[in-house]
């Protein structure tokens, strides 16, 4: 507390935020849309180069067509899946033995932010395969690795994570679906639901429980369940396996399912690990990572966002001049700047902590919050500047709305990052 009573943070304070600065700041980013310079984030030469050949992709394959598949409910096509498959998209943080890039979550960061940017759709068809990698690489066997790794990798294999009930949200410990043995093969029973991309997934990691007589976390086993892909008219053609679309706001380009299993077979060498009731283990070692990569997500979406919204104020003219250069409109845009860089760097940080090996589930869950709520306030904000116009669903700010309301729901809901960084905090000040 002594520290905060500094004079440069009393400085800071009281005049750090004042309507003086951020016009300063509005001037300074008068050029950003031409020049994509929304402030130094602090890359090296090889991430920046990451970083312009993914905003290249997205502005040339993704922006121009995001707000028709969302508003057509399309499923993003499946050119533009391969064409991320190519480009390394699905392996960019797995090892070169494994057919992927090997080069660690900040490079990932750096993806899903700029497809994010694009389109979240877009931006999210990693998350899956990067949760589905880093349970094999960190609890699956060598065989199951050299199985599915090359082909998730490189695109030719699609997973999806079922791990979500009705009932239980976040309440893992609470899972019904259950797991029988028989002989060599699992008969998966029960009912998922919030499952994304599942009818064209080739792959399912399903969390179910394998011992009933085990409470909570402890019955539970995780498996690599395979699947066909569905099609129009037959979304779920395996047997003992059915499934619905749940319509959603946002979110569209992959869509969600809730699924049903009746004995749905999967082969007892599709158990991860190849041992029973370590599920919630293996999924653990999972969070800090699809943490890390939903807070560059919601950079992504901040950051269109702020570019929407800035663009429509610097064109929409009132009382003959651009709104941009009313205070109240251009002080909205110079703090979303602002709060963005600061996910950003937030983000960034808890990415290079992950890729030198230390503990970084405080930063993580830090980061997704804070990438959520800033994601959300830029998206109100830039609809705030459209005016009328941000509420009709022919202009893309209503749609970003709408895909920023679900980050702060999925990867852990905020209530849930708040009372894990809560903890964290405490258990250091103990």
């Amino acid at each position: 507390m002594q520290r905060l009573g500094a004079p440069e943070v009393r400085r800071l304070i009281f005049n750090g935020n004042t309507a003086a600065v951020r016009a300063r700041i509005a001037t300074l980013l008068d050029n950003a849309l031409e020049t994509g310079n929304f402030g130094d984030p602090g890359l090296d030469e090889t991430y920046g180069m990451v970083r312009d050949q993914f905003r290249k992709f997205a502005d040339d394959k993704v922006a121009p067509h995001a707000h028709k598949w969302h508003l057509d409910n399309e499923l993003i096509p499946i050119e533009v899946v391969k064409e991320m498959g190519e480009l390394g998209v699905f392996g960019l943080t797995v090892p070169e033995e494994y057919g992927g890039h090997a080069m660690g979550k900040m490079a990932m960061c750096v993806v899903s932010e700029e497809l994010s940017r694009g389109y979240i759709g877009v931006g999210s068809l990693g998350t899956r395969s990067e949760i589905a990698a880093e349970l094999l690489l960190t609890g699956g066997t060598e065989e199951q690795k050299q199985r599915w790794l090359p082909g998730i990798c490189s695109g030719e294999i699609l997973p999806t994570a079922v791990f979500t009930e009705p009932n239980t949200g976040s309440d893992l410990a609470s899972l019904r679906t259950r797991a029988v043995k028989d002989g060599d093969t699992y008969r998966i029973t029960g009912n998922k639901t919030w499952i994304t991309h599942a009818a064209r997934a080739d792959v399912m990691t399903v969390l179910a429980r394998t011992n009933p007589d085990e409470p909570g976390y402890r019955g539970l086993s995780m498996f690599f369940a395979p699947k066909p892909r569905g099609e129009d008219g037959n979304l779920f053609p395996a047997e003992g396996m059915s499934g619905g679309e749940i319509e959603v706001l946002g979110y569209r380009g992959m869509r969600e399912y809730e699924l049903g299993f009746d004995g749905f077979e999967v082969g007892a060498d599709n158990l991860l690990g190849g041992e029973e009731g370590n599920g919630f283990k293996q999924l653990m070692a999972t969070f800090e990572s699809a943490r890390i990569q939903t807070a560059a997500r919601a950079i992504g979406v901040a950051q269109n966002a702020l570019e929407t919204g800035m663009r429509y104020a610097k064109d929409r003219v009132q009382f003959g001049r651009p709104i941009y250069e009313f205070p109240r409109v251009h002080g909205k845009v110079a703090w979303a700047a602002v709060e963005t860089m600061i996910a950003r760097q937030l983000t960034y940080f808890s990415a290079r902590t992950k890729d030198e090996g230390r503990r970084c589930d405080l930063e993580a869950g830090m980061a997704k919050l804070l990438g959520a709520r800033v994601a959300w306030a830029n998206a109100d904000n830039a609809l705030q500047s459209h005016g009328g116009n941000g509420f009709a669903l022919e202009y893309e700010i209503s749609r970003i709305l709408c895909d920023a309301r679900i980050l702060n729901i999925f990867e852990g809901a905020g209530e849930i990052q708040a009372q894990v960084i809560a903890r964290r905090l405490l258990e250091g000040a103990n």
